[in-house]
């Protein structure tokens, strides 16, 4: 399985974006999504994760309230709504796969590739 994140851009402060990744085979419902982002200079962090089967959801306490993660099953994709974005949310955006229910990048083990997410003032 391989996963493939799209839905990166320019946007303005205040904006929206929706991020996609979708897998080119099955997830199976044990496993947990997540996106991550990079901005430079710094570690990977954790943004928000979804349990497959479940649907629960966590969110890094500074996207809570404007971004959302949601998956579809059917089409084997994770999505993230991101509203409200800030300039400070301007970071490569990954999305990964794992079977911990863990907010740690040390317990995905599957990536996309990334899609860069650029907020201007």
């Amino acid at each position: 399985v391989q996963l493939q994140a799209s839905g990166g851009g320019l946007v303005q402060a205040g904006g929206s974006l929706r991020l996609s990744c979708a897998a080119s085979g099955r997830i199976y419902s044990s496993s947990v999504a997540g996106w991550f982002r990079q901005a430079p200079g710094k570690e990977r962090d954790f943004v928000a994760i979804v349990r497959w089967s479940r649907g629960s959801t966590i969110y890094a306490d500074s996207v809570k309230g404007r971004f959302t993660i949601s998956r579809d099953s059917a089409e084997h994709t994770v999505y993230l709504q991101m509203n409200s974005l800030k300039p400070e949310n301007t970071a490569v955006y990954y999305c990964a796969k794992g079977v911990h229910w863990s907010t740690s990048t040390r317990d995905y083990n599957l990536w996309g590739q990334g899609t860069l997410v650029t907020v201007s003032s």
